[in-house]
């Protein structure tokens, strides 16, 4: 293995020849819409067990299945009406659905469970790469387990650049947070397990029935996991994170230098080295997208403890939320 993974631009001779890769049983990290992936063929068990080799992952933490196409779907997971919905609606896009799963899929991608979680991507050299391999990949964030996710190549090659071989660059990720994931397994009593870019209103106004909220972090326990994500600690830096409902100026203004603030939007009037944020208007767009990224610029300065303010509204702020709290779980 070479001493840092190499990372290829878009070309259709370098997609072509990750295809062939991904085919051979390679991994190759792959730009999606929401984080960067770890991709490996989904059909193949020993190419998936070597995303949790690579990535220190638990084999209780399942992956997610990408896929192309509808019928793709029907080749992992028995599909259901509310499946279909919700499909036809969102994808491609950062829409992940838990459903019973087909026996072609290895018991390593599922974590030993009858279900499994599946999404169509819309990140366009993503998505050329599915076609161009022929087979479903399953790809969770190309991190190592449980740190802070990455959202462009560079920090896919700084976390696992000596332990994979393969970086597709598809930019910086236009989202820059994991999908929402949501159970279908029962179609009639939906639930959501993560919180994503599409909202619970968005889900339940499709499914016209009630969606249950995803269950607090804290109620996360050990075992095998349903889907990604759910464990109370994840998304981690290794400095100290602690939140807040809501920053204050005046109180970062004074604080000692080595403690970092992270404020959704700029604020007015301060500045220093270890003053940030994610948007300067506060959208939420933008802070979601930039979140990850903040995250570890600001890890890697060794400040003792990391400020950082919950976002407040809907749409993307449960999701941020989410992110930041299990974050900053001890």
């Amino acid at each position: 293995m070479p001493a840092t993974a190499r990372i290829y631009r878009g070309t259709p001779s370098n997609l072509a020849r990750l295809a062939r890769q991904l085919r051979a049983g390679e991994l190759v990290a792959v730009p999606t819409e929401t984080v960067y992936g770890l991709a490996a063929n989904a059909l193949d068990a020993r190419a998936c067990r070597r995303i949790f080799t690579a990535k220190r992952r638990p084999a209780d933490d399942p992956l997610i299945v990408h896929i192309h196409s509808l019928a793709q779907l029907r080749q992992v997971a028995e599909v259901n009406p509310a499946a279909l919905l919700l499909a036809r609606k969102f994808w491609p896009g950062p829409l992940t659905l838990v459903l019973p799963k087909k026996p072609v899929v290895p018991a390593v991608v599922s974590a030993g469970l009858p279900s499994v979680a599946v999404r169509m991507p819309s990140h366009p050299l993503f998505r050329r790469l599915l076609k161009l391999s022929g087979v479903p990949l399953a790809a969770p964030s190309a991190n190592p387990f449980g740190y802070v996710s990455p959202t462009s190549a560079e920090h896919v090659r700084a976390g696992l650049g000596k332990r994979i071989r393969h970086i597709l660059d598809g930019g910086p990720c236009t989202i820059g947070l994991e999908s929402t994931i949501v159970d279908l397994r029962d179609p009639l009593q939906p639930q959501l397990l993560r919180p994503g870019a599409v909202t619970r209103t968005e889900l339940e106004r499709v499914l016209g029935r009630r969606v249950r909220p995803a269950p607090a972090p804290a109620a996360a326990k050990r075992g095998a996991q349903l889907a990604p994500g759910l464990l109370a600690r994840h998304y981690s830096p290794r400095t100290l994170v602690t939140l807040h409902a809501r920053l204050s100026p005046a109180a970062a203004a004074k604080s000692p230098a080595s403690e970092a603030w992270i404020f959704v939007a700029k604020p007015r009037g301060l500045t220093g080295k270890n003053i940030f944020w994610l948007d300067a208007h506060g959208e939420l767009r933008g802070a979601a997208r930039r979140l990850f990224a903040t995250l570890r610029r600001v890890d890697g300065r060794g400040y003792s403890r990391i400020h950082v303010e919950l976002a407040r509204g809907e749409g993307l702020a449960p999701a941020i939320n989410d992110r930041l709290r299990r974050a900053a779980a001890k």
